[in-house]
């Protein structure tokens, strides 16, 4: 039986890890544990304790919250204050067939970022400052709850992302940013992936300042804009010039159902036996990609990022199709998000890495973690 440690401080925690004689695998909620190769640990490092808002400043857009807190939590109180995190994290809970949303920690760890990516960045880029112990014991702070804060090495972006495998971190701070007033959807139908992908550039290079751009084959291309009615409005019309073509209008309680099941890649939820793939690779190349595996796989697809994000269920295998996935594309990376255990433990689930940045990114692991006891394989072997 797996031990479970539940430190409810920092010195609680740092004596923990450096007391760890064996590897441990951290938890928050644990809607994120099938995320990356399966962890064999001899305890689970329970963090829930950390939990709760430590500093909100609406008028400065500041958040500092415990690691563990809630992300539900933390969406209702920035809602009542008209204010969102404005990377649009996703739920995958019922992706992966988890309970709840997950927690803060849990989405800087995994550096997770929904449609509005394209214009607002990704997690990393609202990451002011964090708190945490490495896995040697060591408990650090980087960043402040100052918008400009880094003066050297900037650990807030290098531990985000990094899936537990450096640090167990116990609070965040983020930059919050004002909710828009309004939303709507430009829906374009009729148009097949490489004309999708035209269509979803020449909205993202023209003026009219799209928020999330879409393409849902067998359905259409979807182009959300945000802000204040009247902006809207004059956008959309000037959108409208711009693709030349006839659109249609969701209105923003459509629009925003429809950007959520994009966000939680709702579609693919139907399947939970079938591995799922996301895959980054330039836009223009997506279409070909899709075309390759067409002629070899019976697959599913949607593409976000206006077609720089593609979404991939392939059929059931003991691989999940990973060879022939990454050799469809020339240049860009995979990521096996959903699979069965024995496949995530089979298969490299990121990206294989080159042979240069596969040795800096195990002086990293050694840096942080000498004894390699935090989630240890989480994403890579051996670190």
């Amino acid at each position: 039986m797996i031990a479970v440690l539940k430190p409810a401080t920092e010195t609680e925690l740092s004596d923990m890890i450096a007391a760890a004689k064996a590897p441990l695998e951290i938890i928050g909620s644990g809607t994120k544990r099938h995320l990356g190769h399966p962890v064999q640990a001899a305890a689970t490092l329970d963090m829930s304790a950390f939990s709760g808002v430590i500093a909100y400043e609406p008028e400065e857009l500041i958040l500092d919250v415990g690691a563990a807190t809630p992300l539900a939590e933390i969406e209702r109180m920035l809602g009542q204050r008209g204010q969102q995190l404005a990377f649009e994290p996703p739920d995958w809970s019922a992706l992966l067939g988890s309970h709840g949303n997950g927690t803060v920690g849990g989405l800087v760890a995994c550096n997770l970022s929904g449609p509005r990516r394209l214009k607002a960045g990704a997690v990393r880029d609202h990451i002011l400052g964090i708190h945490g112990v490495t896995g040697a014991g060591n408990v650090f702070k980087a960043g402040a709850r100052v918008v400009k804060n880094v003066t050297g090495y900037d650990m807030p972006k290098l531990l985000t992302g990094s899936y537990g495998t450096l640090a167990a971190l116990t609070s965040v701070i983020l930059k919050v940013l004002p909710a828009p007033e309004t939303e709507e959807t430009v829906v374009l139908t009729g148009l097949d992936d490489a004309q999708a992908v035209e269509a979803m550039s020449l909205a993202m290079q023209s003026a009219c300042e799209v928020s999330a751009a879409a393409y849902v084959p067998g359905e259409a291309v979807y182009l959300r804009l945000e802000g204040i009615a009247p902006s809207v409005a004059y956008r959309r019309d000037q959108l409208g010039k711009v693709l030349k073509r006839g659109i249609e209008v969701m209105a923003a309680k459509s629009s925003i159902a429809k950007w959520q099941a994009i966000r939680d890649g709702a579609m693919f939820a139907e399947n939970p036996r079938h591995p799922l793939w996301r895959i980054s690779v330039a836009p223009s190349a997506a279409p070909g990609m899709i075309r390759v595996l067409k002629d070899k796989l019976d697959i599913r697809y949607l593409f976000d990022w206006a077609g720089g994000l593609v979404w991939l269920e392939v059929p059931p295998s003991h691989d999940a199709a990973a060879v022939l996935v990454r050799s469809s594309f020339a240049s860009g990376h995979a990521t096996l998000i959903r699979a069965p255990e024995a496949t995530r433990a089979a298969v490299e689930v990121f990206q294989p890495q080159a042979p240069a940045l596969a040795a800096l990114s195990g002086r990293v692991k050694d840096a942080f973690d000498p004894r390699h006891v935090l989630n240890p394989g989480r994403m890579y072997r051996g670190i």
